[in-house]
């Protein structure tokens, strides 16, 4: 019984759809999906449908592409965010919303809790203002298409639904981690060091929340995974291992190879730094 992790499937790929379609059978290991599945709700139930028949349980966090409104999906923001847990739901697959579920398996016990964090543009140099950030970005070309296609309604900005998920997230937590270990699930990176871009390097303003920084430590984390970069890395900091499980668009991985080959078990998985 192991846990696997594994985001950025971004199956309105051609060649990620039919990798998805061959996944092999897992039927007592568990399945953390960490993201940017696809952009429409139903490239999100595609996704769920072969998840679930693979594996024993699923569980799922959103990506900003998820959130991204198209006309096929004309929900904005937040009613975006609802009709994916309602997706989810129908495929009893777990979600930010729900319970966080106890991994009594090898590596256990361990709380696993997906979380819903966003960004909130802090991943930014101490001289750059938030007022100027965007302006910052784009100096050198860069701005994500999130500044078109994900809206925050009701709230006033992205920051602002940041700052209001990470209030949440917060509050259950500092109980969950009373009583067992976590294992912390996001689709951002969690602390700013992650996203090594060496190409485009500010494009860490829509990468994550200093808010988090601390919240290894701070939630007795015993994993803490997340995707978003289309870089597979496994980091240790302060003796915690960080993973990130992306597969990416058709050019950031071997197709030939097939999904299973990307799948990062996170439980057991390492115990100690290699390094």
């Amino acid at each position: 019984m192991k846990l696997y992790a594994l985001s950025d499937l971004h199956v309105g790929f051609k060649e990620n759809r039919e990798a998805l379609a061959s996944l092999g059978d897992h039927p007592d290991d568990w399945l953390i999906l960490g993201g940017d599945l696809g952009e429409t709700v139903a490239h999100l139930e595609s996704v769920l449908t072969v998840a679930t028949k693979r594996f024993a349980r699923v569980l799922w966090v959103p990506g900003n592409h998820e959130l991204w409104t198209h006309p096929a999906d004309g929900a904005r923001g937040e009613a975006k965010y609802r009709e994916l847990v309602a997706c989810c739901r129908d495929h009893e697959v777990l979600t930010p919303e729900d319970p966080y579920a106890l991994w009594e398996g090898e590596g256990g016990p361990a709380l696993i809790a997906p979380l819903f964090l966003l960004y909130d543009y802090s991943f930014r140099p101490e001289d750059v203002a938030y007022e100027d950030a965007l302006d910052w970005a784009a100096e050198t070309g860069i701005v994500c298409a999130d500044e078109r296609y994900l809206h925050p309604d009701p709230y006033e900005s992205r920051r602002a639904w940041c700052h209001a998920r990470c209030d949440d997230a917060e509050k259950r937590l500092e109980e969950a981690s009373l009583v067992h270990p976590v294992v912390l699930v996001n689709h951002f990176p969690m602390r700013q060091e992650l996203v090594r871009l060496w190409r485009i390097p500010r494009f860490s303003l829509w990468c994550g929340t200093k808010r988090t920084e601390d919240w290894h430590l701070r939630f007795r984390a015993k994993v803490v995974v997340h995707g978003h970069l289309h870089m597979r890395a496994t980091d240790w900091i302060d003796g915690v291992r960080f993973e990130e499980v992306s597969l990416g668009y058709p050019r950031h991985w071997e197709v030939g190879q097939g999904m299973d080959a990307y799948l990062r078990e996170i439980l057991p998985g390492a115990s100690v730094s290699l390094s």
